[in-house]
């Protein structure tokens, strides 16, 4: 993936838009009324890049990818992660709703890593929910692994209960802590924790 360095500073012809500063002022208000949200809020509105590692413990790929460039998705990054976190039982892919990659984003600038984090579970096909909701009653009948909307995660260098606070403190989703299996589950859902 191509990646860009920062050349300077900004050229003072570079005007902020109307639309910029309304935004920028909207995020300001949302980080005072919600301050465990302004992280996000802030991550998304002013990096010029942003990117994700994975390491897919059951297929044992990896992928390195900006996923978005000033504000637009990159769609190639996308089929790329996307792909990486198929259903490796069924070999299904369904995109991954971009709002978990920026959550994951959000999580690896707060916790400062640069470690790929490592994948569990991604997408999951009916027929893998269903198989694993018949051997465990801690998997949902409606999943969001199954909208492509929630992953389960290790991140090297961090324990769980590490991890797990630095997302339960974004209140970006659901966020789940499985000690025996060893990794955290993190959505986009409404905000709850188990």
């Amino acid at each position: 993936m191509k990646e860009t360095k920062n050349s300077g500073p900004i050229p003072m012809h570079h005007m902020t838009s109307r639309r910029e500063f309304l935004l920028a002022g909207l995020v300001t208000t949302v980080g005072c009324l919600f301050p465990y949200k302004a992280d996000a809020a802030f991550s998304k509105l002013f990096s010029d890049e942003r990117k994700l590692s994975f390491f897919n413990t059951h297929t044992g790929e990896n992928i390195k990818a900006v996923y978005c460039e000033q504000g637009a998705y990159v769609p190639q990054a996308l089929t790329n992660i996307n792909y990486i976190l198929r259903d490796f039982r069924t070999g299904d892919v369904k995109e991954i709703d971009t709002g978990l990659l920026d959550l994951l984003f959000t999580l690896q600038q707060r916790l400062k890593s640069t470690a790929p984090f490592h994948v569990i579970s991604g997408y999951r096909s009916p027929k893998t929910n269903a198989l694993l909701r018949n051997a465990s009653k801690g998997v949902a009948g409606q999943s969001l692994h199954l909208q492509g909307k929630a992953i389960d995660i290790r991140l090297p260098g961090y324990d769980l209960k590490t991890l797990q606070r630095a997302a339960i403190d974004l209140q970006s989703g659901g966020v789940g802590y499985y000690p025996g299996p060893d990794f955290v589950h993190v959505d986009v859902g409404r905000v709850r924790y188990w």
